[in-house]
């Protein structure tokens, strides 16, 4: 007797606040999922850093090292170490168990607006508005970056990095895709200043978003416009997108307070979520759940799906 293939999961969208965290750092510039989505950091006005469990609500530890506000950060493979960077145009390597600076990278001209690891953490990139893209050696005690990219003509807004490529966002409204195995640049040009990038999880594809409210799916070898995402409004703030842990839905900040969500292949808007009176600056989607993090004003919000249940700590009291 053969038994019925199990029914995939139907997709649900973060639509449920499950936690509200007031990050008391300032207006939250950024927030990030850590690569297994039990934790998360907030970048602050206040020059801090901040780690969190968000779904228990407790704050980990502070990092302070910046000079002037934070801008993005990412953590490491191993969870053993984070990356920072700031408008005081410097990116800081800290010690995740200790909050120690390990080494404080200067270099740009300009405030840094992006930052990542590669996938072995052995190299920091980080984007910023003096238009370079500055690869530096995590390893190495030298000072000066392994390699400067310096094609764009304007400011770097956004970076993500694969296995082999580096995809990076900028003002002067290109796309730009750095292929490392055959030492090519792919670069496409969207005619509005690019505020986000991010490669789909399956690799075919890039989503960015630029200050014409709008999203743009692009096939990653051919260039080919695959999707549209409009509704939301996005015209003078650095705001970011994501794809849910799925590749299914294109999902953005707005200024009007709201996230939204696209259905990624018919390109239809499926659902809007209020946050907030402000502004949604920043979002992170969970790697392997549906859950969301967003980041309004001086606080970050956790969703998940209508069926989720927060479940409690012992002891614990209220959030």
């Amino acid at each position: 007797m053969a038994f019925p293939e199990p029914q995939p999961r139907k997709q649900e969208l973060p639509r449920k606040l499950l936690r509200s965290l007031d990050c008391k750092q300032g207006a939250v510039r950024a927030v990030r999922f850590n690569v297994d989505g039990n934790y998360c950091l907030t970048c602050g006005s206040d020059k801090s850093l901040k780690l969190w469990s968000p779904m228990r609500g407790t704050l980990l530890k502070t990092y302070s090292g910046h000079g002037y506000e934070v801008l993005d950060a990412d953590g490491s493979c191993d969870n053993s170490h984070l990356t920072s960077c700031g408008s005081d145009k410097t990116v800081i390597l800290w010690d995740v168990a200790t909050g120690q600076v390990i080494r404080k990278l200067r270099g740009h001209a300009g405030k840094v607006n992006c930052v990542r690891f590669n996938e072995e953490a052995t190299v920091i990139l980080s984007g910023s508005i003096d238009t370079s893209v500055r690869c530096w050696d995590t390893r190495s005690r030298q000072r000066d970056p392994i390699q400067i990219l310096d094609e764009a003509k304007d400011g770097v807004s956004s970076l993500r990095v694969s296995e082999h490529e580096i995809l990076t966002g900028s003002v002067d409204g290109r796309v730009r895709r750095y292929d490392l195995r055959m030492g090519q640049l792919h670069s496409d040009f969207v005619d509005s200043p690019v505020t986000c990038v991010c490669f789909s999880k399956d690799g075919q594809c890039t989503l960015s978003s630029s200050l014409d409210s709008t999203l743009r799916l692009l096939d990653k070898d051919t260039g080919e416009l695959l999707g549209e995402y409009k509704g939301h409004k996005n015209s003078r703030y650095k705001l970011e997108c994501c794809l849910t842990e799925r590749d299914t839905h294109v999902v953005s900040c707005s200024e009007d307070g709201s996230v939204y969500y696209w259905d990624l292949v018919q390109g239809s808007l499926s659902l809007s979520v209020s946050v907030g009176k402000g502004v949604v600056q920043s979002l992170s989607f969970h790697p392997t759940e549906p859950r969301l993090l967003t980041a309004s004003e001086g606080s970050i919000q956790l969703w998940g799906e209508e069926s989720l249940e927060m479940e409690e700590e012992e002891g614990e009291g209220p959030a």
